[in-house]
């Protein structure tokens, strides 16, 4: 029997606890929060770019600054996140790769190998995106028309494209060249002289591929029946025009040019072109380009030199461009079997038809390559 004023005591215990209870949820929500501002803190300074500049170890060839002052950071083949973080830290580039790696374990993306830029300063989550994104630095490489693979394989080792030894091995590829219906033994010829965008060490088959699509897409802006050309058809064409290219200096002259070769092709004349000559002993000689023939040059014994043996050289000698492509395609009808550069200055020809003209004409000149 319960005493008169007790019935409260019941309830006691469960008010305590509820009160316990919701005190330690409170303690344990602050706690959380204090927790999670601080580690929110302690991200957010992380993630901010060092004060400190950058520092370029000696030796070290990843890093790099470009002529726009932004850094130019390389990651490697196969390199892994974590790996790039170390490197990031070590150059001063980020306060945390123990964050980095962090970063990459919350998420399914990776970095991507290639060369970028970055213009400093970035935080962390900005360096992260930029090098998961694959956006690489592209570097503008420009292929004057006329020239020769050899010189082609020169300019994008120096820009740091591709080293020449393995540019020269794809455009040589049998199976890349099968796949382009190119007849001859390298691509020579049929990589289109432009100015390109490729990334820093690119592969040199890709690089080979993009230009011979790019030669082959300008054949068909100019006439797409050229496409339909049987292979041998089409390689003669890009051998004459590969000819004209270093021949001509005045664009007018170009298709005349052209006809000539053309002319003597049909009575089984050789056809005596300087700029094979030229070839032979710049490009399998490896000698200074000439300024002048001279007889002991025009008799030099190789099946690329026109002078001595008739009919045309077994390949292209240049990367014809439009012009030359064009007047290879639509030659200009003459009876003109002979021309000779009688104006060094303005690029002017002298055409005729006999050889006692063509030999009054005057020395002969070669076109100064534009390498």
């Amino acid at each position: 029997m319960k005493k008169k004023g007790d019935h409260g005591r019941e309830g006691a215990p469960l008010g305590f606890a509820f009160r316990s209870l919701a005190g330690f949820l409170a303690v344990l929500t602050g706690t959380v929060l204090c927790a999670a501002v601080l580690g929110l803190g302690v991200f957010m300074y992380l993630n901010l770019p060092p004060k400190e500049a950058p520092v370029i170890p000696a030796g070290v060839e990843t890093l790099a600054f470009g002529d726009d002052g932004a850094l130019i950071f390389d990651v490697r083949n196969g390199e892994s996140a974590a790996s790039v973080g170390r490197r990031l830290e070590e150059a001063g580039l980020i306060k945390s790769a123990l964050l980095w790696s962090l970063l990459f374990r919350a998420g399914s993306e990776t970095v991507k190998a290639g060369v970028y830029s970055l213009a400093l300063p970035l935080s962390q989550l900005e360096i992260r995106s930029i090098l998961v994104s694959g956006r690489q630095l592209l570097v503008r490489v420009t292929f004057p028309e006329g020239g020769t693979l050899k010189k082609s394989a020169g300019i994008l080792e120096e820009a740091g494209i591709c080293p020449a030894g393995e540019f020269l091995a794809a455009a040589g590829n049998a199976a890349l060249r099968e796949s382009y219906g190119v007849g001859g033994e390298t691509m020579e010829g049929y990589l289109y002289p432009d100015t390109y965008l490729f990334p820093r060490a690119y592969p040199a088959g890709q690089v080979v591929k993009t230009m011979a699509d790019t030669f082959f897409k300008r054949l068909a802006a100019i006439d797409a029946r050229i496409l339909g050309l049987s292979r041998e058809e089409l390689n003669r064409t890009v051998i004459v025009a590969s000819i004209v290219e270093r021949e001509y200096r005045v664009a007018a002259e170009a298709p005349l040019m052209a006809g000539v070769f053309y002319n003597r092709l049909r009575i089984g004349m050789a056809l005596q072109s300087c700029a094979t000559v030229e070839y032979v002993i710049t490009e399998i000689q490896d000698r200074p380009h000439p300024d002048v023939l001279y007889n002991r040059d025009i008799e030099l014994r190789d099946p690329y030199n026109t002078y001595i043996r008739p009919g045309l050289p077994p390949g292209p000698i240049s990367a014809p461009g439009e012009t030359a492509l064009r007047a290879a395609l639509y030659p200009e009808s003459s009876n003109y079997l002979y021309f000779r550069l009688i104006d060094p200055g303005a690029g002017r020809h002298y055409f005729s038809q006999t050889l006692d003209d063509h030999i009054k004409a005057g020395v002969l000149y070669v076109k100064r390559s534009s390498f």
